[in-house]
C-alpha cells in the first residue's frame, strides 16, 4: 500500500523515504528522545534497520508510520503511527495494533505530538482497519500518559518490558 499524506494545520505527515536516514539516525541517537523508548541510543545500522521496517510495514500490513514535518518549513520533527511487532513483554501483547510516537527535542513542548497523533486516530478511526490500538509507556514519562489520555487511551494493564514495568494504555475506535 502507498501510505497516504496526512495534512493538519502546521503539519504535513508522510511516509518516510531513505533521504530521511540521517534525521531518523539523528532522532534515535540523542539520549533525551530515547530515554523513555528503550534502554541505550540507537546505531547508525538499528536507526537502517527502524527505516525499513516502517517501509515494509506499510507494504505487509497496509498500515504504519508517517514521518512528522513541519508544514511551512519541511523539516523532519519526529514519527507518529501505528505497527504491530512482537514485543517480549510479560505478558505478551499478541497481535495488539500498537500505536506510536517519538519527536525531536526541539519539537517538544508545541503541541506538535498531540496534533500528529489525532491527525493519525482520525485517519484510523475512519479507515476502520481494526477495533482497538494500544500504546506502551514508561509510567515516568508523563508527556506521553497526558497525551495517550488525550487521544482516548485508558490505562488497561502493566507489564514487563526489558526489565521494567511498562503501562498498557488501550484505545477503541473512535474515541476522538
Amino acid at each position: 500500500m502507498t501510505p497516504p499524506v496526512l495534512e493538519t494545520e502546521r503539519l504535513i505527515l508522510r511516509p518516510h523515504r531513505v533521504q530521511d536516514f540521517a534525521d531518523v539516525a539523528a532522532l534515535w541517537a540523542n539520549p533525551d528522545t530515547v530515554r523513555f523508548i528503550q534502554p541505550a541510543i540507537e546505531t547508525p545500522e538499528g536507526a537502517w534497520a527502524k527505516l525499513m521496517f516502517h517501509h515494509g510495514h506499510w507494504l505487509a500490513m497496509g498500515f504504519g508510520v508517517w514521518v512528522i514535518t513541519g508544514r511551512s518549513s519541511g523539516r523532519y520533527l519526529g514519527e507518529t503511527g501505528f505497527f504491530v511487532t512482537p514485543r517480549q513483554c510479560d505478558p505478551l501483547l499478541g497481535d495488539a495494533v500498537e500505536a506510536s510516537w517519538v519527536l525531536a527535542p526541539e519539537a517538544q513542548g508545541r503541541g506538535i505530538a498531540a496534533e500528529a497523533v489525532l491527525r493519525t486516530h482520525a485517519w484510523a478511526d475512519a479507515a476502520g482497519l481494526w477495533t482497538e490500538t494500544v500504546c506502551l509507556l514508561n509510567p515516568e514519562n508523563a508527556a506521553s500518559r497526558r497525551l495517550a489520555a488525550k487521544a482516548g487511551y485508558k490505562l488497561r494493564q502493566e507489564v514487563q518490558y526489558r526489565g521494567g514495568k511498562s503501562l498498557v494504555m488501550a484505545r477503541a475506535v473512535g474515541q476522538l
